[in-house]
């Protein structure tokens, strides 16, 4: 198992180094640069010349990269442009806000989509079947965008339930209910967009599983249902879903800068979108890699649960 994972991890760092140039290169060629949204608009060329030469923006492409990539190797991220503060800072800032974004919606997520999943495989073509596919169908064709703002529309514009945007309300003490009040509406989004994808993938998982000879046999034996469902099919179906959660990483993220953007969520999402959009080049470099590492490492676990959820498996 150990070298595996010194296998996978070594196999990783050229897929990252070509990541990264990328990245640079896709901010270096578009239009403009950060001296235009860091110095004050009425300031002079001659003083918008010496800013960029002050930024290292007037050397060659590769002597920027690698300014940044020894930043990296010093264990520096580097120091934003545009805020003028350290990159670890305002991520350090940022990230718990995202990963309680994340992380409760991926829970809720897999709370309901596991056990409708399995109903809906256990009563295939029944009318709960049916309903479910209907309604995970809707759930697959909705853009998150969109569920965003009918969700805003509805339950803060005209129902005045939760506030429209934020992590708390402005000019008040944090409070942990206001904060919930907050949390609710952006976590539902995610919840319902994550669930009905994965209720279909553990639906097939399960489907497949409980066609097998195995289960057949369990069953001929006279062994109670819920202990074949449970103890001997629920196992197998649950392996699919894990790899499933290795390789979603990238799609909670995504869905993440959306739902942070539209709900003003003061975290990684939001803060990439606005570093993009203004050509902070530290900021979006390390926060573009810190997503590529994450998927790496989530697809890396996926597989060693893999493992560990069935011995017979080589790594």
């Amino acid at each position: 198992m150990g070298r595996y994972v010194v296998k996978r991890l070594l196999q990783a760092i050229p897929l990252l180094i070509g990541i990264s140039i990328v990245v640079f290169l896709m901010i270096y060629l578009a239009p403009g640069d950060a001296s235009q949204f860091a110095i004050s608009e009425r300031a002079n060329e001659q003083q918008v010349q010496q800013y960029r030469h002050y930024l290292g923006l007037d050397l060659p492409w590769y002597r920027q990269y690698l300014r940044i990539v020894g930043n990296w190797a010093q264990g520096n991220l580097g120091t934003s442009i545009i805020q003028r503060r350290a990159v670890s800072t305002i991520i350090v800032e940022r990230m718990p806000r995202t990963i309680e974004l994340i992380g409760l919606s991926t829970i809720f997520s897999l709370m309901l989509a596991i056990p409708v999943g399995i109903i809906s495989a256990v009563r295939q073509y029944s009318i709960s079947d049916h309903v479910v596919t209907v309604v995970s169908f809707i759930g697959i064709a909705i853009p998150s965008f969109w569920l965003a703002i009918m969700m805003i529309l509805l339950f803060s514009v005209k129902l005045h339930w939760f506030p429209t945007s934020g992590t708390q309300t402005i000019g008040q003490p944090f409070s942990l209910v206001d904060h919930l009040k907050h949390l609710v509406m952006p976590v539902t989004v995610l919840t319902i967009v994550q669930t009905a994808g994965w209720s279909r993938y553990m639906r097939s998982s399960m489907l497949e599983v409980l066609r097998q000879d195995y289960i057949r046999t369990a069953n001929s034996k006279g062994l109670p249902a819920r202990r074949v469902l449970f103890r001997h099919a629920f196992r197998n179906a649950l392996m699919p879903i894990i790899t499933l959660l290795g390789l979603s990483l990238p799609t909670l993220v995504g869905g993440a800068i959306i739902t942070e953007q539209i709900f003003s969520w003061n975290g990684l999402g939001q803060l990439i979108v606005t570093s993009a959009s203004k050509r902070d080049t530290p900021v979006v470099m390390t926060m573009v890699m810190m997503s590529a590492v994450a998927i790496v490492i989530g697809n890396l676990l996926a597989d060693i649960f893999y493992r560990l959820a069935d011995p017979r498996i080589e790594l």
